[in-house]
């Protein structure tokens, strides 16, 4: 399940500050890591945790026009089926209920879809202000 959040002009955006300021673009994609941070940071204690290994398996990657929050990994291979369930283990014996909606990343982004948007927007209003354009 992907659900996206979209920002009508940052590919423009991002081409706009490149022209104005080297530093501009680097800034851009640090303030999409703020908000993806906020997703992590409210996430992050809903995860079940053993060794803290599920939790810290939550990462934010992003370019300077994309950012994207992935779970699991080589450390925490068994974190989708944590989120979302399913059966797992010798001949498929360890159930967990599915939920398509998942349990912990997505419905996050749900609840605090307002927040989010708001530290976004302000992120990007700041890389903006910083490269010297005035934001209306």
């Amino acid at each position: 399940m992907i659900e996206r959040v979209g920002v009508e002009g940052l590919s423009r955006l991002s081409r706009s500050l490149k022209q104005v300021s080297s530093d501009a673009p680097k800034a851009l994609r640090i303030a999409l890591n703020g908000a993806s941070d906020y997703l992590i940071t409210e996430a992050r204690p809903l995860i079940p945790s053993r060794t803290g290994a599920a939790r810290a398996s939550l990462k934010a990657a992003s370019t300077r026009t994309a950012v994207r929050v992935s779970e699991g990994g080589p450390k925490a291979p068994y974190m989708p089926w944590l989120d979302y369930g399913g059966k797992t283990g010798p001949n498929r014996s360890v159930e967990r209920p599915f939920r398509k909606e998942g349990r912990y990343l997505y419905p996050t982004l749900r609840k605090g879809n307002a927040e989010f948007t708001n530290i976004l927007q302000g992120a990007l209003v700041r890389v903006a202000e910083g490269a010297g354009l005035e934001v209306s």
